[in-house]
């Protein structure tokens, strides 16, 4: 097979001399006796109701929308995957072994300084409670008897020395610094060097010691699925860098720790604002031992750590950035750019993966499927292409994997039908082969993914599936029978026996109270649109 081209779309129509088809044209208002137009498909006409080309088979979608689903070939990077999960080698095993005791010397001096720096953190913040406004000098002075505690911390994890290439640029030049993000060492490393202010998940404020830390650096707290915290976030990110008496803000953009092979999408809260923003490259050199916090537990990175002799750090500060000024409010042009500079000084690329696509790495883990990273989907680019979110892309997984994909991560016609109770016919093999661009009688998550979530977003799809309720609710009760579903479908399925038909009552009842109402029926299509074109209602010439 030939390599797809990525700019072609997902089905090819053919040119045709043929006369114009016989296109339906059903109105809400039926103030048309006729039911029929004969018109051209060059220019479908779309009005209060929508138009259903019964005989086009080739995209059974095609009454939704003339637009079809890029096609973008499949992801072979995983960058989250630690290569070295577990120990392997005589040498590890031996170095292990002879690093024993030292590793119990470093668990003490790490306890130890935890404790001092824990307690250095209690008293300065206790009795303060106007924590909008800078924290008192006096109270950051207490503060360096936790940043020293902190480097005692990268002592113990076996970074006794840490190799830096250029400097800070002072506060008042670059008021931003953002880093990629690698492992949890850097945020400890930054608190030594930096004592800034951080953009932290709200989960971490509830962590033992390390929440009383985080709180006196001044923590924006966020929840990154929460539009309303996201602009609260950004809203305090600017009110703190635009003044000097608060500390320099650090942000990690990638939003998650990768493996330090590619760098990831970046978040733009960093690069609304507007201000310079100073980049910082940290890298981890290694032979045998990958110290990225990627599939690999916390408990055992750390005691992988203990057990080395020494553990390399290298920490770059690159030239700030500045906006231009006629592009201050450009922060996609701002984040390219510091995305690049990064990328370039580390070597590598940048994919559209994000944090949705560890949230789905996580999920397929749960799920114990076979090579959970064939699930990723770089979920940047989806997100853009069709403004669907990380937790409907689970959602997503889950109906995927009931369709019990094999070891490659592919499901066939058979499981496919069956999960959305269908029967095999033209429409439904249609559907099908909709999904499957490569024709290989097998669809992959990602297309998927893609064929549901380009339907889900075309700007009729709600309007189609209210008039589809409509057309099966006969009686106008507000309610689907589950003879009114049958005398619906057999316009688009034929042949239908009664199990098949109480099969999809079944599924299109999402409240299981075994009756269909409105609320049902638009729930259970936002969550399987795939399956409109069965409801779209299809009067065919008598």
């Amino acid at each position: 097979m030939a390599d797809p081209d990525l700019e072609s779309p997902l089905i090819h129509h053919k040119k045709s001399d043929q006369p114009p088809e016989v296109v339906i044209s059903i109105d809400d208002d039926g103030d048309d006796d006729s039911g029929l137009v004969e018109k051209p498909q060059d220019h479908p006409r779309v009005s209060r109701g929508f138009e259903f080309d019964h005989r086009n088979q080739t995209n059974p979608f095609g009454f939704l929308s003339e637009t079809e689903p890029p096609v973008l070939g499949p992801t072979t990077v995983d960058p989250f995957r630690n290569d070295t999960p577990g120990v392997s080698g005589l040498y590890e095993a031996i170095k292990i072994v002879i690093c024993l005791p030292i590793a119990l010397v470093r668990l003490i001096l790490f306890g130890a300084s935890l404790a001092v720096g824990y307690l250095a953190t209690k008293l300065a913040l206790a009795g303060w409670k106007d924590k909008h406004n800078p924290m008192p000098q006096w109270r950051c002075r207490i503060m360096w008897i936790t940043r020293i505690c902190t480097r005692c911390i990268l002592f113990s994890f076996g970074y006794q020395w840490i190799r830096r290439k250029g400097k800070p640029a002072r506060r008042e030049i670059a008021p931003i610094v953002v880093s990629n993000h690698v492992s949890y060492i850097e945020p400890i490393f930054y608190f030594y060097e930096l004592s800034p202010t951080i953009v932290a998940s709200e989960s971490h404020d509830s962590l033992p010691f390390v929440g009383t830390i985080i709180r006196a650096m001044q923590v924006i707290y966020v929840n990154r699925f929460s539009q309303t915290s996201r602009k609260n976030a950004v809203h305090e990110i600017k009110r703190k860098a635009s003044c000097d008496k608060f500390p320099r803000l650090l942000l990690f953009p990638e939003g998650t720790t990768t493996n330090g092979k590619v760098l990831i999408s970046f978040q733009l809260g960093a690069f609304i604002p507007g201000y310079p923003i100073q980049p910082v490259v940290v890298r981890y050199p290694h032979v045998h031992f990958d110290q990225s916090w990627g599939n690999i537990s916390l408990l055992m990175l750390m005691f992988r750590m203990f057990t080395q002799f020494h553990n390399f750090m290298e920490v770059e500060y690159l030239p700030v950035i500045h906006p231009n000024d006629n592009q201050k409010q450009n922060a996609v042009r701002l984040s390219q750019k510091t995305s690049h500079a990064i990328a370039t000084s580390l070597n590598v690329v940048q994919t559209a993966h994000s944090y949705g696509d560890l949230m789905l790495l996580n999920h397929a883990s749960e799920l114990k499927l076979e090579n959970p990273s064939n699930y990723m989907v770089e979920m940047a680019k989806v997100e853009s292409l069709f403004h669907v979110s990380s937790v409907e892309a689970v959602r997503f997984l889950d109906t995927f994997f009931s369709m019990n994909p094999d070891s490659s991560g592919r499901v066939t016609l058979h499981d496919f039908l069956r999960v959305l109770r269908l029967k095999p016919c033209t429409l439904s093999k249609g559907i099908f082969g909709f999904i499957d661009v490569e024709k290989a009688g097998s669809i992959t998550f990602r297309q998927f993914l893609f064929a549901s979530a380009h339907v889900l977003t075309q700007p009729l799809f709600q309007q189609t599936c209210e008039l589809s309720f409509s057309h099966c609710d006969a009686d106008e009760d507000g309610y689907i029978s589950i003879q009114e579903l049958g005398n619906a479908l057999k316009h688009t399925i034929p042949n239908l026996n009664k199990d098949e038909i109480q099969g999809l009552y079944i599924l299109l009842d999402d409240d299981k109270d075994q009756r269909i109402s409105k609320t049902d029926f638009l729930s259970c299509l936002r969550r399987n649109p795939l399956l409109i074109p069965i409801f779209a209602p299809n009067f065919a010439p008598t």
